[in-house]
């Protein structure tokens, strides 16, 4: 663990940069001093119910339908454990180790609120297992996102309880969770009162994935304003569509930061382009759409992945338990339910937040392939490339050139617009109409994965396709922030002057972007970004 970050979690302040960093294996965890004291407060109200043998649901009750059932004083721990077994029903490829981290994360951080009742010693178990990289394999499917992600949920603390299967933090393959956590010096956690239902219930699974999504889609977006600029310089758009007088008349937030970016990396005073300069008496009035309109598109796509932020900042610090803890006085419906020290049944593990959340995102990030594809075919279309070579090669017809990459690029974004059907429109009643409202959240976040990903490869296309063309500009050179994106291209992947595999080189392309390497290289030319 040595040189790795430490993140303390308090359950109020995670955010989704924070929690995809803390995917990636490079920190470590630790629950805040007064995170600790809530889990404390909130365990001590469960003791005292088990002692006096109160009938709580969750605690000494059966689930679901099975809520009015009583359990027996000494089978209190054994229930615990027989939800996680029986709820294991997750189908479908493993999660990876990125994400399965983000969920125990995500989990802690819910702990730390102090409304679950889970013991401390619980808790520092799941840490420790963690910052050992001792990962429970949970399957992505199985989970319909109301009374929380019950089977992956419970995959993950069947891990934990020493059963199922674990990633081995040296092969990176599969193995026996009890024996993994044997070689770290790991105890399975015996789990009691109340422990199963705080380890499953939550909206954790969608709103792991949906921080994600979010991440990388503003990640693409912010470049895809400086790959469509790229393209509007290799097309020889005009920059008047960014005036600042036509935003201002419009004054959508994201439009005008689109429009303020893309003013601040295009030909003006003091940054000039010699591909502009050529062509500022050639008589054409206005541009195409796709060039014409990218702050308007662009923009209202920025402002959805916003809205989607403030749903999934409020939501990876909330309380998404069943029944929850309350310790402190508070206003309750009557004088009953003001007391300290209580716990109260309510419906906080629904996922209709962050499952609509992810629905907007996948619309909005879209549409960011939409356009660009559109723009691909304006690039490699000879009737509409303003003299550029059919495909962007030379020898056309002895070389296809980029004939096949834009159909990729087509061929996702046909892929989209099917994944982009609300998952969160549905529902489907379950557990014998006792949870007869779901969100289907679970689908939501990893169709809006999926949406982003094809999203990366189509701008990527784009990147490819725009550098291709200013290669055959000429000696006539574009503004210093757009050549020194078409330069970092030109260091890893050479022109295509004939022929070659370009599935490599959009792989490669797509990768940088993942990385955020086209904005840093334009940073330092703008202040809009």
């Amino acid at each position: 663990m040595s040189g790795k970050k430490t993140i303390f979690l308090d359950g109020l302040s995670l955010n989704p940069f924070t929690l995809v960093e803390i995917g990636t294996g490079n920190c470590t965890l630790e629950i805040s001093q007064d995170g600790w004291t809530r889990i404390k407060k909130g365990r001590k109200v469960i003791d005292d119910i088990v002692k006096s043998q109160k009938v709580v649901y969750g605690v000494n009750t059966g689930f679901g339908n099975f809520a009015n059932v009583v359990i027996d004083s000494h089978q209190v721990n054994v229930l615990q454990s027989n939800l996680i077994r029986s709820h294991c029903c997750g189908v479908g490829i493993p999660l990876t180790t990125n994400r399965t981290r983000m969920l125990i994360a995500l989990r802690l951080n819910v702990f730390a609120k102090g409304n679950s009742g889970i013991r401390p010693e619980t808790v520092s178990q799941v840490l420790a297992a963690f910052n050992a990289d001792c990962l429970p394999v949970v399957p992505e499917q199985g989970t319909v996102g109301a009374s929380g992600d019950l089977a992956p949920l419970s995959h993950l603390a069947l891990g934990f309880m020493g059963e199922g299967k674990m990633w081995d933090p040296q092969t990176k393959e599969q193995g026996d969770s009890a024996v993994i956590l044997a070689k770290h010096g790991l105890k399975p956690i015996q789990l009691q009162a109340k422990e199963g239902l705080a380890m499953i219930n939550g909206t954790t699974l969608i709103s792991a994935l949906a921080s994600e999504a979010l991440v990388r889609a503003m990640n693409i977006a912010q470049q895809a304003n400086v790959v469509a600029a790229l393209t509007l310089e290799s097309l020889r758009g005009t920059v008047s569509a960014m005036d600042p007088r036509i935003h201002a008349a419009r004054p959508h937030n994201g439009q005008v930061r689109t429009a303020a970016m893309l003013r601040s990396i295009l030909h003006r005073e003091g940054n000039l382009s010699a591909i502009s300069v050529s062509h500022e008496n050639c008589g054409k009035v206005q541009d195409s759409y796709t060039l014409r309109c990218i702050p308007q598109v662009h923009g209202i796509c920025w402002d959805t992945l916003l809205f989607v932020q403030r749903i999934l900042e409020v939501e990876l610090n909330s309380a998404t338990d069943n029944p929850m803890v309350f310790t402190d006085e508070g206003e309750g419906l009557n004088l009953e339910d003001s007391k300290k020290n209580i716990t109260l049944s309510g419906g906080n593990f629904h996922g209709e937040y962050p499952a609509k959340a992810c629905d907007y995102l996948a619309i909005g990030v879209h549409e960011l392939a939409s356009i660009s594809e559109r723009r691909i075919e304006r690039l490699v279309n000879p009737a509409l490339s303003h003299g550029l070579p059919a495909f962007l090669i030379k020898d056309g017809g002895l070389n296809s050139g980029f004939m096949i990459a834009h159909c990729t690029a087509a061929a996702l974004v046909s892929e989209n617009k099917g994944l982009c059907h609300p998952a969160s429109i549905d529902s489907i009643s379950t557990s014998a109409a006792q949870e007869d409202h779901v969100s289907m959240g679970g689908w939501a976040a990893r169709k809006a994965l999926r949406v982003v990903e094809h999203v990366e490869f189509v701008v990527a296309i784009e990147l490819l396709c725009a550098c291709q063309a200013i290669d055959f500009l000429r000696p006539l050179t574009s503004t210093p922030a757009l050549e020194s994106v078409h330069s970092l291209v030109r260091s890893k992947i050479p022109h295509v002057d004939r022929d070659r595999v370009l599935a490599d080189d959009i792989q490669k392309a797509a990768e940088m972007l993942r990385k955020n390497e086209i904005i840093k290289a334009v940073s330092k030319f703008s202040s809009s970004l």
